[in-house]
Order: structure tokens, then sequence, then C-alpha cells
């Protein structure tokens, strides 16, 4: 082995989470920190091998490009989920600084405070809802100013969209005519209601953990950043972590630890490390030769995605979608209006409105959460090629998922081959609620799609078409259509119970100097988009390894 890095702390993985960790760990100037990530550079001039696929990363309508681009993106693969009719599912899954913040879709979404008070009731002290809102005030920089809830001077860049498309707005005034009322902030103390989402972007570009946090803290002489890192395993001696091989560029490598190792590879990256390890389920180490150091058998297990549907509606002849701007002369105005004003069709979302109601009206909180777009995909290459292709013709695509779902897969290891991908198996729409509230939202779909304020641009109803009346229908149209929402979690969760693998200060149960510190220590999915949770988690699970750090050591 060459190359040994000494270091107090070693973090695997530069995503979401990771990217806080580093910047906040190696703030003060008493640590020396080491950061290892698989993929590359995100800055284009720091990269020249992948300059166009980082110029795409920074460009926000570029997530169109980056969900398919191998030079960013891991794109696992699931197994055949029988759930959805025996298709697998592409996981695109960011393999840059910035991990998945540089190729997702922006949306900041927080998710409702029962979320966090539920993880309490789970085991999980410390993170109800009044002690997370610290962490989301701390991170943010709110552009439409502080408040209770908001806060201005964080790192990560909380934007209103620079562009507001007249069939969007009608498609919020169609959610209030369908009983989904306009509600400002989605991000407030009710979720319930529809509006526009708010994105992680500044001054038009992309506002990731990498260009929030990491950029500016790689300038410190106490913090590394080592790229095209593959961990392999954690080293421990005997029960303690004590370090972090790596290959890279052909070598095998070492990243020594005198404080703590932390993982932040995410949902399907951390369980995979910590299984290669020879910490989780004793038998499936065992099956793949490794030497077991912690059987734990809740790594890899819990595992939680959100599951999308789309229904997609054909636009009157004349109307100008997001379909017709990406086309000739129409795509080349829009080019010229965000080189020069940072604004148009290159600064959007993958959804302009969203909308949070309830599948039943007994519910405390809503449990459908809609993506609305005035364009329609090209279905078959999107889930079949992770190609984000628009159609030629106007369209619009209003999309529900269920926010909580009750269905659980896993992340289970093939080999002890770190570049092998593990088995991911989703498991979605296995229980009979799931089944229940994504038929719920793809009614409250067509609702929205017959009100007045919409029907004037409506042509006909796609998908899933009028022939499809019954729940059975419904229900059997989201299984052929539906896929992922990007939102992997829970598969290294936090808690108390037997399959708890972290407890609540995020340590690996049964070993000692590791923690993990990302998406996978969630116990159940939030009602909403998973970033801005991550991030949340990286700034707590800072706090925390800072404040361990300045306790004395017992004699």
């Amino acid at each position: 082995m060459t190359g040994i890095i000494e270091a107090d702390y070693v973090i695997v993985g530069a995503g979401s989470a990771g990217c806080v960790l580093a910047a906040r760990l190696s703030e003060n100037g008493r640590y020396k920190v080491v950061l290892l990530e698989a993929g590359g550079d995100d800055r284009p001039t720091k990269n020249l091998s992948q300059f166009a696929s980082n110029m795409m990363i920074h460009i926000p309508v570029g997530y169109s490009s980056t969900l398919k681009d191998p030079k960013v993106n891991w794109l696992f693969t699931t197994e055949p989920d029988p759930g959805t009719g025996g298709r697998s599912h592409v996981w695109p899954r960011g393999k840059v600084l910035g991990g998945s913040s540089s190729i997702n879709a922006m949306l900041y979404v927080r998710g409702q405070a029962a979320d966090y008070d539920g993880w309490r009731q789970l085991g999980c002290e410390g993170w109800a809802w009044d002690d997370v809102l610290p962490y989301f005030r701390k991170a943010q920089n709110q552009e439409r100013g502080a408040c209770d809830l908001h806060a201005t001077g964080g790192p990560l860049n909380v934007a209103d969209m620079r562009d507001a498309h007249p069939i969007s707005e009608a498609l919020i005034e169609a959610c209030d005519q369908a009983g989904i009322p306009r509600y400002p902030d989605l991000n407030g103390a009710d979720q319930e209601g529809a509006t526009w989402y708010q994105v992680t972007q500044k001054n038009g570009a992309r506002c990731s953990s990498a260009v929030a946090y990491l950029h500016p803290a790689m300038k410190r002489p106490n913090l590394r950043v080592e790229t095209n890192a593959l961990a392999g395993r954690v080293l421990f001696e005997g029960k303690r972590a004590v370090g972090v091989e790596f290959m890279q560029n052909g070598e095998r490598r070492a990243a020594m630890a005198r404080g703590e190792v932390i993982l932040a590879g995410g949902a399907i990256n951390s369980p995979q490390l910590l299984q290669l390890s020879g910490v989780g389920a004793g038998g499936l180490l065992r099956e793949h030769g490794i030497e077991v150091v912690a059987d734990l058998p809740g790594v890899g297990e819990n595992l939680q995605d959100h599951y999308i549907v789309a229904a997609r509606y054909r636009l009157k002849s004349g109307t100008v979608s997001v379909n017709e701007q990406s086309k000739g002369g129409r795509l080349a105005a829009e080019a010229m209006k965000y080189l020069l004003f940072r604004k148009g069709l290159l600064t959007l979302s993958a959804a302009h409105v969203a909308a949070f109601c309830k599948s039943r009206p007994d519910l405390a909180g809503p449990d459908i959460q809609f993506h609305i777009l005035p364009a329609t995909m090209d279905l078959d290459k999107l889930f079949n090629e992770q190609k984000m292709e628009l159609e030629g013709a106007p369209g619009m695509t209003i999309a529900p998922c269920q926010l909580r779902p009750e269905s659980r897969g896993y992340i289970r290891i093939k080999s002890a081959d770190p570049s092998v991908y593990p088995a991911i198996f989703a498991n979605y729409l296995a229980d009979p609620l799931d089944q229940e509230v994504i038929v719920a939202g793809l009614k409250w779909a067509r609702k929205i799609g017959q009100q007045p304020a919409i029907a004037q641009y409506v042509e006909s109803e796609m998908n899933p078409g009028l022939e499809v009346q019954t729940d059975e229908q419904l229900l059997d149209f989201a299984r052929q259509t539906g896929s992922t929402l990007y939102h992997p979690v829970g598969s290294c969760q936090m808690g108390t119970g037997p399959m708890a693998v972290v407890d609540a200060q995020l340590r690996v149960r049964g070993v000692e100097g590791l923690r993990v510190v990302d998406a996978s220590i969630m116990p159940r999915l939030i009602s909403g988009n998973t970033n801005a949770p991550s991030i949340m988690i990286g700034e707590k699970g800072a706090d925390m390894i800072l404040a361990a750090a300045r306790q004395p050591v017992a004699a």
C-alpha cells in the first residue's frame, strides 16, 4: 500500500452531507480533514477531461443531461421489481463533488414537522422538528428574507424560480379550484397547498453542496480533498475504525483517522461500504468471504424511495409549453436570455408547481406530493434509457407520488469487490396502503387537469387515458409506468431497535470511531424531496462530531 494520508477525520463521500461535513469540521482550523470522493471535481476548469459534463452541472436545466451521464452519475440499476411489472429501474446518484446535489432537480423541500417528530417517537432523541429546524436555518440563505422558519446568511442559497410560465400559473389556479388551496410557502408551518417550488440556485446557477460549502472550504490548508478515490473498506483495529482503504489511479492507498471515520456515501454506497468492511448481516458477509467485525442485520435494510407516476395531457395546438421552448429558434432565444440575464428556460427545474394534498380527508397532513410541469417527456426514453427528451407537441404533466411509503427494500453486496454494484431491491407498491395512495394521487391529478383554469389549454388526456377508470386499472397503470423520484433513504437507519444501524448520535452500533451521516440514517422517508434534509443531517452531524471532540477523555 502506498501514499498513506493521516488526518483527524476521514469522510467518505463528497455528496449533499459530505460537503457540509468537510466544511464544518475544517472550519475552526483545529482538525485535519480528508474527504474521499469516488467521482471527479465538479468545476469545469479544474477537470478538463469532463468539461462538457461539468458545465451541465452548473446550468440548471443541465440536469436533463447529467441524469444519464456516466461521467458524473453512478447510474445504478435495481433488481427486477415484481410490484412494477418485473421492471428494473435506473437510480441516478451523483458521482462527482456535490454528489446528487450536483445532478438533482434543485427543489428545496424540508418535509413536515410531523416527520421529524415521528423520528423522535421511534427513539431518535434530538431529531424532533424543534431540534432540526435550527440546522435547516443554519444552512439556509433564503432570498425571501428571514423569519421564524427561514434564515439568511447560510451557505445554501434558496431562491424563487426566475421565470413564471403562464401555464404553470394556470395550474396553480387549477389546484386551488380542485380543493388544494394556494399556499405561498411549502416549507411553512403547514405543507398542504399549491405553489411554486423554490430551488437551490444562485444568480441562475445551481447551488449544490459543493458550490455552497466545499469550494470555499477547499482553500483551507487543513482540508484535503481526494477525487477519483473509490473507498474499498473501513480499516479496523479490533472494533475501532482507524481509517479507510481506497483505490486511486490504480494504486491502493489509505487515509488514517486519529479521530473518526465518517461515511457520507448515501443510501446505496454507505451500506455497501459497511458490508464490504465487515459490518452487516453476518450470513451475507461470510457468503462473500468477508470477516465479520460487527453482526448488524439492519445494514442495507429498511430501504425506502418515492415512486412517481405521470398523468400527461396534450395541450391545444398553438399553446407554447416547455416542449416548444426547447426547440429551434425558441431554444436559441432562451439560450441568449440565459447568457444575458440568467433567466428563462435554462434556469428551470424538472417541476415548476408543487402541490401537497391528502388521499383521505381524515389524515392529519398531506400524504401526496405533485411535481407539475408544462411539458411532457418521452416516457419510454425516460424510464427505459434514462433520457430526458421532450416531445415535440405541446403538453403538461401532473405527477403524484406517495409521501410516506410503507413498502421496504434492501441494499446487499453481490461481491467483495467494491467496484461491483450492490443488489438494489426497491420493492415498490408492495404494501396495500401504497397502492391505495398512488391510485388516489392519480384521481387527484385528473381532478386538477379538469378544472376551468387549465381546461382552456387542454386538448386531451394522454395518460392514463379515458379508458382507464377503475381503481384496478389505475393501479395497473401505476405499476407499468411509474418509477423512482430519486429519493432513496433508510438503509442505515437511526434508532434503538434490533434493526437500527446507528444511534441518535449517528454512531455505528457495535464498533467505535465510525459514524454514518447522510440520508441513509433516516428511519422513515420524509414528506418531500430529500436534498435539503440531507444537508440538514450534515449540519447536525458535524455539530455532534465537534461536540464529542470537545469532551474530555475518561480516565
